[in-house]
């Protein structure tokens, strides 16, 4: 199997993790964070351009596509989890939800791929 939703899925991840790594401060805008937390986040959206880029470059291994977005699944519920239970009240549901459906696109695409 060629896995081509689970690839297309892994490109626009990996595109998301260079605008990661090269606007970090991203999050800590849209979250209003200054100072010492907007530091904090801005470490964390390095750590998820560092996970994005290397569990999306699995997709194109040959035979790894399907570990590929196993991973970016469990990686996406697993920043649901965490980002909902942690972040500031007001920005729980906006911080849960864009992982949520990531997580439901990558699983969407794998279960497409597998048919």
């Amino acid at each position: 199997m060629s896995y081509p939703l689970t690839k297309t899925m892994a490109a626009l991840t990996a595109g998301y993790a260079v605008f990661a790594a090269a606007r970090p401060r991203h999050l800590s805008s849209a979250l209003d964070e200054t100072g010492a937390a907007a530091q904090a986040t801005d470490r964390l959206a390095w750590t998820y351009a560092v996970r994005d880029l290397s569990t999306s470059a699995l997709a194109f291994v040959p035979g790894l596509a399907p570990v590929a977005g196993l991973l970016r699944i469990t990686g996406d519920l697993g920043d649901a989890a965490i980002l909902g239970a942690t972040g500031p009240a007001s920005e729980r549901a906006k911080l849960a939800g864009v992982p949520l459906t990531w997580a439901a696109l990558n699983a969407a695409a794998l279960l497409v791929d597998r048919r």
